[in-house]
């Protein structure tokens, strides 16, 4: 009797303790491995009704095995384990506990960061780089990892072994959310990466002005309205409306789309040539200017080289034609004279008359070195008294001589005669030269 009491007293006791006890493997446990419990008496003593235990909270009930499969180990297996089970004494039954196991869950790599190379914000056309990055734990470092990438809800690469992603010559449709997907071979680990956003910087097209007013020009004190819009580019686009040169207003697009300036027409200073302009921080594009006219008044548009050289063109060819003229009758030899006319008109009542000005009528060939000239004559007195000088010379006559210029060598006695004759018949007017 007293040695069956002894044995009563000693089991239970040494049960709480060393007569049962945890045992967790593999020894460390990492992410994906297989976690096994198993719950085992003194010298693999049987046990029966063995229950398993989680941060003190029921986990598990079994009649005869002493095992618990766990599955793969997460995260989320980390915790204080422990189990109960019963052990019989003849002619007793005993229940005993085991004392707590902490189990430990390590990290089989970190999750992974996805990063756009050279920038999240590429321009369109160039060459974009994902990398999704991690690193295994150095105890497992021979295991094999598998990368998969995704945009949106579609699948760029599924389970691919490199850790990079090349899009080359991005387009604006390539913006969107981004991520990537880490996992072990067997997929009993898998982590996905934040969501990265790539914006692709697409340039802006050239915008079109557009200038809306009534139906008909408008007025002072009317109102204008300029419309700016750039088909395509990507947001923000800021818009800069200008009048010939000078920035009138300005207006930031943050989603893209057009804007507009309304203002109201104060003085024909805000007539003129319109225009905006698109910028994005990629590309700078201006619009075709518009003309705008107020009703009344002209606007001419700022001229250009082209502009003010044509009007002027004809012009500077007349001009030249008329100094060749005049450089090649100075330049001709004097020649012959021709015959004159037989009648030198009276001079005009009121005193003597003297030549105004000629025209010079080149001939042919066949009258080669003759020149006409066509004298008007008009008083000396007229030159004193210039407002009926314009009255006189309507009705003043018209001297017609036909004058041919001779070489110093060709003139004789004869035509320096002929030449003070005319002269004389001139009396004190200017001397005729060619």
């Amino acid at each position: 009797m007293l040695l069956w009491t002894a044995v009563l007293l000693f089991v239970p006791c040494v049960g709480k303790t060393a007569w049962l006890y945890l045992q967790a493997w593999p020894n460390p446990v990492f992410e994906g491995d297989a976690l096994t419990l198993q719950c085992q008496g003194w010298k693999n003593t049987p046990l029966s009704q063995v229950k398993f235990y989680r941060d003190g909270k029921f986990l598990h009930f079994s009649e005869e095995s002493q095992t618990l499969s766990m599955g793969a180990a997460t995260g989320q297996s980390r915790g204080q384990y422990s189990c109960t089970g019963q052990v019989m004494y003849i002619p007793q039954i005993f229940t005993l506990t085991s004392e707590t196991a902490m189990v430990q869950v390590q990290e089989l790599f970190p999750p992974p960061v996805l990063s756009a190379a050279p920038s999240p914000e590429p321009r369109e056309g160039s060459l974009v780089t994902l990398r999704c990055q991690t690193k295994l734990h150095p105890l497992r470092s021979a295991l094999r990892l598998l990368f998969s990438f995704y945009k949106d809800s579609h699948t760029l690469q599924d389970r691919g072994p490199h850790p990079e992603l090349c899009i080359p010559g991005v387009k604006e449709g390539d913006s969107g959310l981004y991520w990537c997907e880490v996992a072990t071979e067997g997929g009993q680990v898998q982590k996905q990466s934040p969501q990265l956003e790539v914006r692709v910087q697409a340039p802006v097209s050239r915008p079109v002005l557009t200038l809306h007013h009534g139906p008909t020009d408008p007025a002072v004190g009317d109102m204008v309205q300029l419309l700016c819009e750039a088909q395509r580019g990507s947001p923000p686009v800021l818009y800069l409306f200008y009048l010939d040169e000078k920035i009138v207003g300005n207006h930031s697009a943050p989603c893209g789309g057009n804007a507009s300036l309304l203002f109201p027409v104060k003085s024909e200073q805000d007539a003129g040539n319109y225009s905006c302009e698109a910028e994005n921080g990629v590309s700078r594009e201006r619009s075709e200017p518009k003309k705008l006219s107020l009703k009344g008044s002209q606007v001419l548009s700022t001229p250009t080289s082209s502009n003010w050289l044509v009007p002027w063109l004809p012009a500077s060819l007349l001009g030249m034609m008329v100094i060749a003229a005049a450089l090649l009758v100075y330049l001709r030899p004097w020649r012959k004279a021709g015959p004159l006319p037989s009648q030198i008109p009276p001079p005009a009542p009121g005193g003597e008359q003297c030549p105004l000005y000629a025209n010079v009528h080149h001939q042919k060939e066949k009258d080669e070195g003759v020149v006409y000239f066509v004298v008007h004559r008009t008083s000396k007195r007229s030159e004193a008294r210039p407002a009926e000088f314009a009255a006189e010379r309507k009705d003043s006559p018209i001297i017609y001589a036909e004058v041919r210029c001779l070489q110093p060598s060709e003139v004789s006695s004869k035509e320096v005669n002929i030449r003070n004759t005319l002269q004389e018949s001139l009396g004190d007017c200017e001397e005729v030269l060619c």
